[in-house]
């Protein structure tokens, strides 16, 4: 059962890029930025089992499908999360010679 219904506020909490299936941009281009707030125009499934939104975003002037767990409510409490920074221990050092 989707957790949205057409005409909900949503806020993708993620970026969303192109995987190929946008017309006119190129894979790997970015669609829209974490944050950004849409209207739900559409629920549909792909591969009967994941849940896609057709989202407009304003802002941006595109209609994107975004999966559930991209997406939060419009008005829920969201803060952008910084991205994590890499701790010392995930490089390997190397000796000196």
């Amino acid at each position: 059962m989707p957790q949205y219904e057409y005409g909900a506020k949503v806020r993708v909490i993620r970026n969303v890029r192109d995987d190929g299936t946008f017309y006119g941009a190129t894979i790997g281009n970015l669609l829209v930025k974490r944050g950004s707030v849409g209207y739900v125009r559409d629920v549909g499934t792909f591969l009967q089992d994941q849940i896609i939104y057709s989202v407009h975003f304003l802002d941006e002037q595109k209609t994107v499908g975004c999966r559930e767990e991209e997406l939060i409510g419009g008005d829920d409490p969201w803060e952008r999360q910084p991205l994590p920074i890499p701790r010392q221990s995930d490089h390997q050092s190397h000796p000196r010679h």
